[in-house]
């Protein structure tokens, strides 16, 4: 593949994880990245410790975004359709594909957003890693503010509605289904390693660092589910380190 050929691409994110693991603790972004690296496609890295710092590149504040030459792409699903795009033939894609990446997104994120912000044992890493860099008198009020506003989302969105032990049980079983499901060899579906895999790696691999020591061990438990995941991880890591840009 020829890149030279191919538009400057510079991804729009939130702060690096610091983590030799994972790129990012937003699932989002770490799907794009993967997505970039198996693809082959070099890419400049545009870090802010705020989402809202890109919001001229996207009107929600949200990230990732992903500029291609001079034009901004934002949304994980439309980043990935234009990755697909730019190197035909390389991230598999179909239907059910799409659907597999509708599930992760949404319904398996609320479990990634509820571990990290809901679950007590998990509040004080998760206030550490995101707001560590705050001036003292700041970080003693508004993490407390944001994390109130996430939980109301969760339990708008039926995560967190009937209280913890019902998000647990509910999240091991769909855990359990996709031990179940999940190839004893190769990638999600067939055709080779596609958008699936990439969605559902974004959610579940970002279970698997300090900030949620109990939710990871729950995915270790899952032998072919954590055996998948490895492969992805390791079939995504790529070789160049994309180059950063100061945000």
């Amino acid at each position: 593949m020829n890149t030279n050929a191919l538009p400057s691409l510079t991804l729009l994110e939130v702060a690096d994880a610091g983590l030799p693991s994972i790129e990012s603790y937003s699932p989002f972004c770490l799907k794009v990245h993967r997505a970039l690296k198996y693809a082959g496609l070099p890419y400049t890295r545009n870090c802010a410790g705020n989402p809202a710092s890109h919001r001229a590149h996207n009107s929600t504040g949200q990230v990732p975004v992903l500029l291609v030459g001079g034009e901004a792409v934002p949304d994980s699903t439309a980043i990935l359709a234009r990755i697909i795009q730019l190197v035909p033939g390389r991230i598999a894609s179909s239907p059910e594909a799409l659907l597999w990446e509708e599930l992760a997104d949404t319904a398996f994120n609320g479990f990634l957003v509820a571990a990290r912000w809901a679950d007590e044992r998990n509040w004080p890493a998760t206030r550490a890693a995101y707001f560590g860099s705050m001036p003292a008198p700041v970080r003693a009020v508004v993490p407390g503010l944001i994390r109130r506003k996430v939980v109301r989302g969760l339990v708008a969105r039926d995560v967190w509605r009937a209280g913890p032990e019902a998000c647990w049980r509910r999240f091991e079983t769909l855990l359990d289904h996709l031990d179940a499901r999940a190839p004893e060899q190769g990638f999600w579906l067939p055709g080779g390693l596609g958008v699936a895999d990439l969605a559902l790696f974004g959610q579940l691999h970002s279970l698997r660092t300090p900030l949620t020591p109990w939710q990871a061990q729950q995915v270790a438990h899952r032998k072919r589910l954590s055996a998948w995941l490895d492969r992805v991880d390791e079939a995504t890591r790529g070789t160049a380190t994309p180059l950063r840009a100061v945000g």
